[in-house]
């Protein structure tokens, strides 16, 4: 199992966004996907995603999309939880229908509640703990754009 990649696209679009600067060229959906190395198709769903939780305000007609909230305000958990369709408490599952004559069949979930749910949190935990203005400061420190 893994967590599809509208999460990192999303963080990679939110990125872009912040570290706009108000002189540049707008920043539109074609402009996000050449930055991420895909079809402008997929950065407009992320980005209705994104605008449905707020986080970001898209202006039709070429008028470019801009942050909702400052960098500091949006924390990875708030674009997880606005682009990953996973049910709240539901990130990880067990297979369906496992044999209910078997005695692993039939105790498994039970077995991994509580474990899959600690990792869960865990995971919550980490990215709520991390803002995208954290992302943006090591994306620049690494691209040598702060010294």
């Amino acid at each position: 199992m893994q967590i599809s990649s509208r999460f990192s696209v999303a963080v990679h679009v939110l990125s872009l966004l912040a570290l706009q600067e108000p002189t540049d060229v707008l920043l539109t959906s074609e402009r996000m996907a050449g930055s991420v190395n895909t079809n402008p198709v997929v950065i407009r769903r992320i980005l209705g995603q994104l605008k449905k939780a707020g986080l970001v305000e898209v202006r039709p007609a070429a008028g470019g999309t801009f942050l909702a909230r400052s960098p500091v305000a949006i924390s990875l958990l708030d674009v997880y939880r606005a682009v990953e369709v996973v049910e709240e408490g539901q990130l990880f599952s067990v297979h369906d229908k496992p044999n209910p004559a078997c005695p692993v069949g039939r105790t498994i979930q039970s077995a991994l509640d509580h474990t899959l749910q600690r990792a869960q949190t865990a995971l919550e935990q980490v990215l709520a703990a991390t803002t995208l203005q954290q992302v943006t400061t090591d994306i620049q420190q690494k691209a040598g754009l702060l010294t």
